[in-house]
């Protein structure tokens, strides 16, 4: 139960939530991009940085909920700076899309949250004809980052600010199929498993900002990129479980994390001046945790980026 769980070295622990750890930091100056802002834990990212100065750009499939998002935070905050813009991970088209809108906006990009996701759903395939899973939470904010990257080099020149991407992973990347990446299987439906597709996709994000941040240090770019788990969180996330889901919102309140507690650690790596510095971690609780040896293991992570720059250019 989160009540019994120490702070870690960070200062802050499992029962933080965004407004602690973020508390009397001005952002004043920064803009974000953050995907799957409509609701759960995106939608409160992106209220706790509009709180702290940050303008935030909301990356969103539903542009309903998304302005309804951004009003309620306006009524919080008046002179918040929230714009909303479509974007649907699982769609190449949708991503190419939204990154060209965003470069001709002339805004700068200081960081970019990559948050949106879907989990355990049924086999479908995405609109390039990808596993639903990999597809959105994988290789859309893969895609998207290859986008905005020189964004962000030009903007961390030309303010002399570190960058950071932000990639919302999960503890259920322990839970991949056995080999980690299935490549030569992704749209496989005969062997396919929603638990283990999911936490695929999941590893494929920690794996994904390790080789990044490999490859910004090697450029010598002002840019780091970290991976996290934000915690066992009542979201939307589980409608597609109805039995774990009902269990989760019958028991959930007394030991999974809410949204504000669910959101803290990617506010954390996102603003907390400790991170200053800090990439290739994996981040659990507002703190530096481990994630697996699959996680870690540099040759699958470069693997895996060749096979999805291959996916992006097809």
């Amino acid at each position: 139960m989160w009540l019994f769980r120490r702070k870690g070295p960070s200062g802050f622990g499992y029962p933080n939530t965004a407004e602690d750890v973020t508390h009397g930091i001005d952002g004043t100056g920064l803009t974000a991009i953050v995907t799957g802002a409509s609701s759960g834990i995106g939608s409160e990212t992106a209220r706790v940085l509009a709180m702290r100065g940050v303008h935030v750009v909301m990356g969103v499939r539903n542009m309903a909920a998304g302005q309804d998002v951004k009003e309620t935070i306006l009524k919080e905050n008046s002179s918040a700076k929230v714009d909303v813009m479509e974007l649907d991970l699982s769609s190449m088209a949708s991503v190419r899309k939204f990154a060209s809108e965003f470069k001709s906006s002339d805004l700068p990009l200081n960081l970019l949250i990559n948050n949106a996701g879907v989990m355990a759903c049924p086999f479908m395939l995405s609109h390039d004809n990808i596993e639903m899973q990999f597809a959105t939470n994988h290789l859309g904010h893969f895609l998207l980052t290859q986008l905005l990257l020189d964004t962000m080099k030009n903007t961390a020149q030309e303010s002399s600010v570190e960058g950071k991407i932000v990639n919302v992973s999960s503890e259920g990347h322990r839970f991949a199929y056995k080999e980690g990446i299935r490549f030569d299987k992704i749209n496989d439906q005969s062997e396919y498993n929603q638990i283990w597709a999911y936490g695929q996709s999941k590893l494929a994000n920690i794996l994904h900002a390790n080789e990044l941040t490999r490859r910004l240090k090697e450029d010598g770019v002002q840019i780091t990129a970290n991976s996290l788990h934000p915690g066992s969180i009542i979201t939307n996330l589980l409608r597609h479980h109805s039995i774990i889901g009902g269990l989760s919102y019958t028991i959930g309140r007394l030991v999974l994390k809410n949204v504000q507690q669910g959101a803290s650690t990617t506010c954390y790596v996102a603003l907390h001046p400790e991170v200053k510095g800090v990439s290739g971690e994996y981040f659990m609780d507002n703190n530096v945790s481990t994630p697996n040896s699959q996680a870690l293991d540099t040759e699958l992570a470069k693997k895996l980026w060749d096979f999805t720059m291959n996916l992006i250019q097809q």
